[in-house]
């Protein structure tokens, strides 16, 4: 049998919304399957499995219920959920492709639930999508991606709590291809 790369394993759009609800938090399969009930139940436990098995979550604490045990998971380390830098760069150009299909895919699913819902207000809810340039050096680049980083680092630090609603961000940074002059 051939071993799932990790960018296979996280980026199967079931297994990206799981680990997406274990963002800072601690959950049981049960209370994964009320933030994700269209996610067929069966479907769900195969897919923390294989997650626990690729070492991306993890079991952290075992509760008896009703006779049963009862796992609570968790995503321990954020890095586990990310393509390691040495896999990144061994993907040929149409691996590279397939990867960032599957991310779109991913992205428009979410999307998609959204627009699904009975009632929804674009503005109000703050909805938006959007792309710019910029021109920076490799200095200013990498200051950018450093107080984004920042930025992403502190708000993805919140707990749910009454009044905060989860909302997906997604980034793409695609640079220009160099020119000789460069």
């Amino acid at each position: 049998m051939v071993k799932e790369s990790t960018a296979d394993v996280i980026l199967h759009p079931v297994r990206m919304r799981i680990i997406q609800s274990l963002i800072n938090q601690q959950m049981t399969a049960q209370q994964m399957k009320v933030l994700l009930p269209d996610i067929p139940q069966a479907s769900l436990y195969r897919h923390i499995k294989k997650l626990v098995e690729a070492g991306v979550i993890h079991i952290i604490d075992e509760i008896p219920n009703r006779g049963t045990i009862e796992k609570v998971y968790s995503l321990q380390d954020h890095a586990k959920a990310s393509i390691p830098p040495e896999e990144l760069n061994s993907f040929t150009k149409d691996v590279h492709m397939d990867l960032f299909f599957k991310f779109m895919v991913n992205i428009m699913g979410e999307y998609e639930r959204y627009l699904n819902q009975e009632k929804i207000d674009l503005v109000s809810d703050g909805v938006s999508f959007r792309q710019t340039s910029v021109f920076l050096d490799d200095n200013e680049f990498v200051q950018f991606t450093k107080e984004i980083s920042q930025v992403y680092a502190r708000v993805t630090q919140n707990k749910p709590k009454k009044g905060r609603r989860r909302r997906t961000l997604a980034t793409i940074i695609i640079p220009e291809q160099k020119h000789e002059e460069q």
